[in-house]
């Protein structure tokens, strides 16, 4: 888990962009950065597909969240169905790391 917390954010200054919100409030927004994340790190054969898939869907069940506040069908379907596809300790995995984001963050 440790290789995917020093790793999953690592596509961030690639997509990072400003929405006229984000400039009002001095702030940035990352849009897929989880994909690109994935895409940076895929080909590397000293990291484990076990953390690349962590890395690829860290962002997954906030996506899911959103989708569901936002009544996105088509969005929440595509996520639930990609949620749906993964084996249980990855899905488990998956919410304690997002867990550990939200507090490195101070969200909690």
């Amino acid at each position: 888990m440790l290789t995917t917390a020093l790793l999953h954010d690592i596509g961030k200054p690639v997509v990072a962009y400003q929405k006229p919100e984000d400039i009002i409030n001095n702030e940035y927004s990352f849009t897929n950065h989880e994909e690109k994340s994935y895409q940076i790190i895929k080909k590397l054969q000293f990291i484990s597909q076990y953390t690349k898939l962590l890395v690829r869907y860290h962002y997954l069940i906030r996506k899911m969240e959103k989708a569901k506040y936002k009544n996105s069908i088509v969005e929440h379907e595509e996520t639930l169905e990609i949620w749906n596809s993964l084996d249980i300790q990855l899905k488990q995995d998956l919410k304690e790391f997002l867990i550990c984001d939200d507090l490195g963050k101070g969200i909690y």
